[in-house]
């Protein structure tokens, strides 16, 4: 069993915790769902928002959606002219027998365009 990262990011429509709650929650389940993940496989996860977003902690998602025992921190991201806004970005930590070349990173709508290298 190797460790592995992912990768991941999504654009909120507006700063609104509900509404982060929702996308989070949709950006986490597809983490999980494209590298075939339980809960049990996630060492932890940094989350980090840009400075538009203070609504809510991403990490709230994480735990709405039952990652209730998994190590979660958020973080502001930097604040760089012409950044795409109202991002959340994540890296997780996973334990997988999956090689690192199937990893599925995953960006979501528009935040697709942050890494087209590597977006599925």
């Amino acid at each position: 069993m190797a460790v592995r990262a992912v990768r991941g990011a999504v654009q909120l429509d507006e700063d609104e915790a509900g509404h982060m709650g929702e996308r989070v929650g949709a950006l986490l389940t597809a983490v999980l769902e494209r590298n075939a993940l339980t809960a049990e496989d996630l060492i932890s996860i940094w989350f980090t928002a840009t400075p538009d977003l203070h609504s809510d902690f991403p990490a709230a998602a994480a735990r709405a959606i039952g990652l209730v025992d998994v190590p979660l921190i958020c973080a502001r991201e930097l604040e760089v002219d012409g950044a795409m806004p109202r991002v959340v970005r994540l890296l997780a930590h996973i334990e997988t027998d999956r090689p690192r070349s199937e990893i599925a990173h995953v960006y979501l709508g528009a935040a697709a365009a942050l890494r087209k290298d590597i977006a599925q």
